[in-house]
């Protein structure tokens, strides 16, 4: 959030890399999910992978998750076991 007077140019911002924009509350809610409060660090590109596993699909099927070896959200019971 920034505060700008009236005049100022800037009225907006997207948001950088400092833990005010980084660290983000994400609130998951499927049948059968027990409430929890899982702390593991994740990243926004885990999101795509993760809704498709849970929706019976493949998250191989996308390029991006092949190439870069993105896991699916941790603590959902989505998690694939070797």
């Amino acid at each position: 959030m920034i505060y700008t007077k009236p005049t100022s140019a800037k009225i907006a911002e997207h948001g950088g890399f400092i833990g005010p924009d980084t660290h983000v509350a994400l609130l998951v809610s499927r049948p059968g999910l027990d409430a929890r409060v899982v702390r593991t660090p994740v990243q926004t590109m885990q999101v795509a992978p993760t809704l498709l596993k849970a929706l019976g699909l493949d998250p191989q099927a996308l390029q991006a998750v092949r190439i870069e070896r993105t896991a699916v959200l941790p603590g959902l019971g989505l998690e694939t076991t070797p």
